[in-house]
């Protein structure tokens, strides 16, 4: 390859990794807990680059080879933006596991552009309860680890649910009930001794009746 082709296509790839670096420091401000959750925004490299970079000759190659394999892994973390994750970090725990055949419930996993739509919904909702004066606290959100641990020591203690399978899940003072009971009076019961604790404001119920 002449010498002139190879520095032009060194310049290319050069650039094309310096703006991807701009765009990893720019999501590690943005998003610091979450640091390569934006990847599908990057550039993605082309193989034919690197099948170019293979032809180069070998002193050129040597030179090359960290930056060759720093944006070969990039361009695979396209893929994270598909990932589900728990990005809002909201309560989810098992509180019972007395019914073997109830299968695991998922968690609030959601992709990272499900996160980014929802984003905005959850800034109006999470501050409109402070702001009507419902909620102590300035924000429905801030409430929602508190109320699910205390939740599950409820039914923990209350002695009846041993052989459920049961798990809950918070957002903004709404706790979801998820897994598999015996009878219908068993989902009641859960149900109202949810309801029945401080700024719990909904109870979702979606458990299952398995029967004995």
């Amino acid at each position: 390859m002449p010498n002139h082709v190879a520095r032009a296509l060194e310049h290319e790839i050069v650039a094309e990794f310096t703006a991807v670096a701009k765009k990893i420091d720019h999501a590690r401000v943005r998003y610091p807990s979450t640091i390569f959750s934006n990847f599908n925004a990057m550039p993605r490299c082309s193989a034919g680059k690197f099948e170019r970079l293979l032809q180069l000759h070998l002193p050129l190659r040597a030179h090359l080879t960290w930056l060759a394999l720093a944006l070969f892994c990039l361009c695979g973390l396209g893929h994270a933006a598909d990932e589900r994750r728990n990005y809002f970090n909201d309560p989810f725990l098992q509180v019972t596991d007395g019914l073997d055949q109830c299968p695991r419930q998922v968690g609030p996993r959601i992709t990272l552009s499900e996160m980014r739509a929802q984003a905005h919904d959850r800034a109006e909702r999470g501050t409109s309860c402070y702001q009507s004066g419902r909620c102590r606290l300035p924000n429905a959100y801030l409430y929602d680890h508190e109320i699910i641990a205390r939740v599950k020591k409820a039914i923990v203690v209350d002695g009846r649910f041993s052989d459920t399978s049961i798990w809950v899940e918070g957002q903004r003072r709404w706790v979801w009930l998820k897994g598999c009971v015996h009878t219908s009076e068993q989902s009641i019961a859960i149900e109202n001794v949810v309801r029945g604790m401080d700024d719990v404001e909904m109870v979702i119920n979606e458990l299952v009746e398995y029967g004995r």
